[in-house]
C-alpha cells in the first residue's frame, strides 16, 4: 500500500513511518520543515513538503494514496479551539480525496474533538473505510516531550512529586512503538466504523507514577488535596486527579493487536526521561 502519513516526522508519526516500511509499505509523509523532509527519506518514506492547513494539498495526496494515517495536531493548549476547528477541515479535505474509493482513512481522536470523528465516520457513506485510534494520554518512549515530561519538569519546580488523595486514580499508557503497530494494523484491517483503544498499561495508579518520579528527580513524594492540584500541577491539575483507565481487549480480538513493549514505568526506571 502507498499510505499518506500527516504529522510524519514527529514523535509518534515517525515510529510509524518505520513500521509502515518496515512491513512492506511505501509512505508518503507530510511534514513542514525542511529538517523534517530529511527525517523521512532518511526513513525511507517520500516527502511531502506542506502545512495541514493547506487543503488542497492533504485532498490531492489523499487521492494519490491507498490510505490515509492522519496524526498531525497542533497541541497548542492555548488555542486549543482553533487547533481542533483545523484538524476538522484537514480531515473533510482527505475524505473528499478518498471518497468513493473504498480506502482507509485512520485518524486520531482528540479531547472535544467529536466534529472531527463525526466527519471520519460520515466518509463511510461515501465508500471511505474510516476508523479512529484513541490513544492513552501518556504515549510513552525516547522523545516523548507529552503529560509525563510535564509531570517531571513541575517536581523539579515544585521541590516535591504531588499525586491527588490516595492517588489510586489510574492512568493509561502505551509505548509509542506499540502505537505504531496499532496504526499499521489500523490502516491495513481496521473495520469501517472501528473505534479503537491504543493503551498498553490500562491504568496505573497515579501514585506509583509520582513514586518514580520522586525517586528518580531525589524529591519527596506527597500527597495533595484535590483542591490544591491546579496550584500543584497548573494546567494539569484536572487530568491529574481523573480515573482514566480504560481497556484493550476489544481492540486486541478486533485487529490481534498485542502490546509488547514495556511499559510506562518499567521505561520511566530505564533513565532517559531524567536526563535533561
Amino acid at each position: 500500500m502507498r499510505i499518506f502519513v500527516t504529522g510524519a516526522a514527529g514523535y509518534i508519526g515517525t515510529a510509524v513511518v518505520r513500521e509502515l516500511i518496515g512491513a512492506g509499505h511505501q509512505v508518503v509523509g507530510l511534514t513542514r520543515s525542511e529538517n523534517g523532509v530529511h527525517v523521512l527519506e532518511n526513513l525511507g518514506a517520500e516527502a511531502a513538503r506542506g502545512v495541514i492547513e493547506d487543503l488542497d494539498l492533504l485532498r490531492s495526496c489523499a487521492a494519490a494514496s491507498d490510505g490515509v494515517i492522519h496524526l498531525a495536531f497542533n497541541h497548542d493548549f492555548s488555542h486549543f479551539d482553533a487547533s481542533l476547528a483545523t484538524d476538522l477541515r484537514a480531515i473533510e479535505a482527505m475524505g473528499a480525496g478518498l471518497a468513493g474509493s473504498g480506502k482507509p482513512l485512520v485518524m486520531t481522536a482528540h479531547a472535544n474533538g467529536k466534529s472531527s470523528e463525526d466527519a471520519a465516520l460520515a466518509y463511510i457513506e461515501q465508500g471511505v473505510r474510516a476508523s479512529i485510534v484513541s490513544l492513552a494520554p501518556s504515549v510513552h518512549g525516547e522523545g516523548d516531550k507529552g503529560f509525563v515530561p510535564q509531570l517531571i519538569r513541575i517536581a523539579r519546580e515544585k521541590g516535591y512529586s504531588a499525586y491527588i488523595g490516595d492517588g489510586a486514580n489510574r492512568w493509561p499508557a502505551i509505548h509509542r512503538l506499540d502505537a505504531a503497530v496499532l496504526f499499521r494494523l489500523a490502516v491495513e484491517s481496521a473495520p469501517a466504523g472501528s473505534r479503537l483503544d491504543g493503551v498498553g498499561d490500562e491504568g496505573i495508579p497515579f501514585s506509583d507514577i509520582a513514586g518514580v518520579i520522586g525517586r528518580h528527580t531525589g524529591v519527596p513524594v506527597v500527597s495533595i488535596p484535590r483542591e490544591e492540584a491546579q496550584a500543584a500541577f497548573g494546567f494539569l491539575g484536572m487530568v491529574a486527579s481523573l480515573d482514566l483507565a480504560r481497556s484493550n481487549e476489544g481492540t486486541k480480538e478486533l485487529l490481534g493487536w498485542k502490546p509488547v513493549q514495556q511499559g510506562l514505568l518499567a521505561d520511566l526506571e530505564q533513565g532517559h526521561y531524567f536526563t535533561t
